[in-house]
């Protein structure tokens, strides 16, 4: 049976990667971003395969906007089966005593509060329903800190411990919970990082096949499809040449 998806963060990397996954799996998309022009050209794209899209236009740090957004979907929308909470960054790669306040507060506000603003807003119509899946995208970054990771490590370990929360919290449902959490993904994730230094985002990936968007997102629509009394609980993502999130060898 196809589902409604709805993916935040859904206009480039990873979040674009499980829009034509899943769009490919035959389902409804609800996709989110801040960039209205990149969402209308996906939606585009998507349509002329077949798929019905919905795009919603807000950043996932501002939670009255998200409040509004989502109670404006329209009744045949609002039925979400699967949430796929992928909206986040990492910026710099100082040590902490040097860190930027702003970034700190952007990785802040988008990979945890932005997250759970989503999920606040979604998961008790799962509950109400007794059927749905929310699929966070944390990282390898979560289970330990690596040199300059800080903040943005204790951000994915947050999510990891929000996703389990929740798992425990909708344990007496069939609302199933999961968490990614992938290594090295060749995406625009390391541009960002560096505010745009494509130089050394490039660096990040020498001397390693690292992982795609695609591969992300292969692994977040075999999660959403599983039998129902099957939950994909937590998936850690490598590449083959990257034991953590510190281990990481280059030929």
């Amino acid at each position: 049976m196809n589902k409604i998806v709805m993916i935040t963060g859904a206009t480039s990397g990873i979040g674009l990667a499980c829009a034509r996954k899943f769009a490919a799996n035959g389902d409804k998309l609800i996709l989110t971003g801040r960039n209205a022009k990149r969402l209308e050209e996906i939606r585009q794209e998507l349509n002329d395969k077949g798929t019905e899209v919905l795009t919603l236009v807000f950043d996932v740090r501002d939670r009255q906007a998200a409040e509004q957004q989502i109670a404006s979907l329209p009744d045949s929308w609002r039925k979400i089966d699967v949430l796929v909470n992928n909206a986040g960054l990492a910026l710099g790669l100082e040590p902490e005593y040097k860190g930027s306040n702003d970034d700190w507060d952007t990785m802040i506000d988008t990979n945890i509060k932005g997250l759970l603003t989503m999920t606040r807003l979604v998961v008790p119509g799962m509950v109400e329903r007794n059927s749905g899946h929310v699929i966070n995208v944390g990282s390898v970054a979560g289970d330990a800190a690596y040199a300059g990771g800080n903040v943005y490590c204790a951000t994915k370990s947050a999510v990891k411990t929000i996703t389990d929360g929740l798992r425990i919290d909708v344990a007496d449902t069939a609302v199933r919970v999961t968490n990614l959490k992938p290594g090295l993904v060749e995406t625009n994730f390391s541009n960002t990082r560096f505010h745009g230094d494509t130089d050394r985002a490039a660096n990040v990936y020498k001397g390693i096949k690292p992982l795609t968007g695609d591969d992300i997102a292969d692994v977040a629509v075999y999660a959403a499809n599983a039998p129902a009394h099957v939950q994909i609980a937590e998936v850690l993502i490598l590449a083959t040449h990257q034991a953590s999130g510190s281990v990481i060898v280059r030929k």
